[in-house]
């Protein structure tokens, strides 16, 4: 595909910002929004925990998924945890934990939380004909009793050792990547809204700019 006709996919008013981004990293762009998960959410409670959070969004954004929200005020991400994820992710923050299900359920999302329970479902066995998140607790405490009463399932991953337990980055990892690929394959991938896809458009054509500015501040200074 030519140049132009790259540019040409992206939204109109984003056009003028491409013309300085190479044809290679326009092709980056445009393969990663064909791969972008729509439909699929990471929410995290626990996020006093920054180096777990932060590995968390790292392996969302690196499965392909478009939205992380957390339970806080403020958060602030580990740089090698996370790797700049936070940049290329829809990211929200919300207060208490019903705030958040709330917002997601007006848009449709069913919740599973992942935590021990005898009625807990596989990650190959999670609902994924609708949208859905996925939340993720503490280390030590695990997820809420808001999260427990608020959810529609229940999610876990089979152990087989001595120790029936992982880091919960680590987990979170396992079951978002199981998840992930089938929302994909039940029609996730690709799947942005016009705003979504407008928004990572920007980001990533700004974040060309801003490192091009740098690159030729080096070489001329």
């Amino acid at each position: 595909m030519q140049r132009q006709d790259l540019i040409q996919q992206l939204p109109a008013e984003l056009q003028p910002l491409a013309q300085a981004v190479t044809t290679a990293r326009l092709r980056r762009l445009l393969g990663v929004l064909d791969r972008r998960i729509g439909g699929l959410a990471v929410v995290v409670e626990a996020v006093h925990r920054r180096h777990n959070v932060s590995a968390i969004l790292r392996s969302s954004e690196a499965f392909g998924l478009h939205e992380a929200h957390l339970v806080c005020n403020h958060f602030k991400p580990v740089k090698g945890a996370a790797k700049g994820a936070e940049r290329w992710l829809d990211l929200s923050l919300h207060p208490d934990t019903p705030a958040c299900v709330r917002a997601l359920r007006a848009r449709g999302f069913a919740l599973y939380v992942c935590d021990l329970a005898e009625d807990a479902v596989t990650p190959e066995q999670v609902p994924v004909d609708r949208p859905v998140a996925l939340l993720f607790g503490g280390e030590l405490t695990g997820v809420s009793p808001e999260a427990r009463e608020l959810a529609d399932g229940v999610v876990r991953l089979p152990m087989l050792g001595v120790t029936q337990s992982l880091n919960v980055s680590v987990a979170a990892g396992v079951i978002l990547r199981e998840v992930a690929a089938r929302r994909a394959s039940h029609g996730g991938a690709g799947a942005l809204t016009a705003t979504q896809r407008h928004a990572f458009c920007e980001r990533f054509l700004r974040q060309e700019a801003r490192r091009k500015k740098a690159w030729r501040h080096l070489v001329e200074g």
